[in-house]
């Protein structure tokens, strides 16, 4: 080659070196953001659920993009956080997209409702089955976009003073249950009462109630709830599969880079996978621990089980009669359900049931 023809080369070169430099620079900006939780610290993890996203995000970015957590109460009380994200005060939280019933009833389907999907069914119509599109055009009136990041899997029924036998005994009931599902029970006599977290163990332990729902086996040690109530029920029908929420000021989301927001997207789905093994490696020993400390496992009866789903369906109904989110919603969401179960109890039913007989013949 010439000297004259090399020059030329290297010179194109440079120039398109020094185009691209910045280009690449552009494309992962140094950003640092704050996310608040609805969750104290002490409850390692669901809170830390949040801390998992941000590790993932940080990793994914060489620490470009770095996500501090606050917990409940630091920036805005737990119950606040999807408000402070949507108008601008942090640009994400965590938290239960049911906390929010009080906007619109809405909010419950995608994080879970009495009787709906189990966390499989709940990923699946997510991920798979047009609930991304649905949720996300409902999130959007509010100015955020959501993402599944975490789930407790189905939860427990809650911790009572006295046995729950039929639906008679529910009456009067004064119950640590919020949101949409103690609408549900106040159909059937519950008394519900909105507590937070910290407050539930002394009203306990005064009787201000009669019993509370939390999470399952390892949160509810962990809040001493054996101490002051003997029977603890299953299943927690309300909750089959609550997903548990990142959501994200949507003005900030469509500032990011398109890199960055598939960072966040697959962070929260590695941090929702994270804490459905977690819970569901925590629980059993929680358990074991909790009955053997003389708590009295009770399920919930056919009766009551039953009077619950009717309750539901009606309160579906009044609800979607004046709310058309919540109707195309709740509608989407059964029929996804139906099919489900129609492929559960072929497979996957079959199997568990087989294998929990065996299990407890030994």
């Amino acid at each position: 080659m010439k000297r004259r023809d090399f020059l030329k080369v290297s010179a194109a070169g440079a120039a398109a070196t020094a185009i691209a430099s910045p280009a690449i620079a552009q494309s992962s900006p140094e950003i640092k953001w704050r996310m608040t939780s609805s969750f104290p610290k002490s409850l390692d993890t669901i809170y830390d659920g949040a801390v998992e996203f941000a590790k993932y995000v940080a990793e994914m970015t060489d620490n470009k993009f770095q996500i501090q957590v606050f917990s409940a109460g630091e920036i805005v009380p737990g119950l606040q956080a999807l408000d402070a994200t949507s108008n601008g005060t942090i640009e994400l939280s965590h938290t239960v997209a049911y906390y929010y019933v009080g906007k619109d009833p809405t909010f419950a389907i995608y994080a879970s409702v009495p009787f709906g999907l189990n966390a499989r069914m709940q990923n699946s119509w997510w991920y798979q089955g047009g609930g991304r599109e649905l949720g996300n055009e409902f999130f959007k009136k509010y100015g955020v976009i959501g993402f599944p990041c975490g789930n407790t899997g189905t939860q427990m029924g809650g911790w009572f003073r006295k046995e729950i036998k039929t639906v008679a005994d529910l009456s009067g009931l004064k119950f640590r249950i919020g949101g949409i599902a103690g609408q549900v029970l106040q159909k059937v006599g519950v008394v519900p009462q909105q507590l937070a977290g910290g407050d539930i163990y002394p009203a306990l332990e005064k009787g201000t109630i009669d019993a509370a729902e939390w999470v399952g086996p390892y949160d509810d040690e962990k809040l001493g709830f054996s101490k002051v109530a003997k029977y603890y029920y299953y299943p927690g029908f309300w909750e089959g599969g609550p997903t548990v929420h990142a959501f994200c000021n949507l003005e900030k989301w469509n500032s990011l880079p398109k890199s960055y927001q598939a960072v966040i997207e697959n962070a929260a789905a590695n941090a929702n996978a994270w804490m459905a093994a977690r819970y569901d490696m925590q629980n059993p020993t929680a358990l074991k621990r909790l009955v053997a400390g003389g708590t009295q496992l009770r399920p919930f009866t056919n009766e009551v089980l039953e009077a619950c789903l009717k309750a539901t369906n009606e309160l579906w109904m009044e609800i979607s009669a004046n709310n058309p989110d919540f109707k195309k919603s709740i509608e989407a969401m059964q029929a996804y359900r139906s099919d489900e179960y129609l492929w559960w109890q072929v497979a996957e039913y079959t199997f568990d049931s087989f294998m929990i007989r065996s299990r407890t013949r030994g």
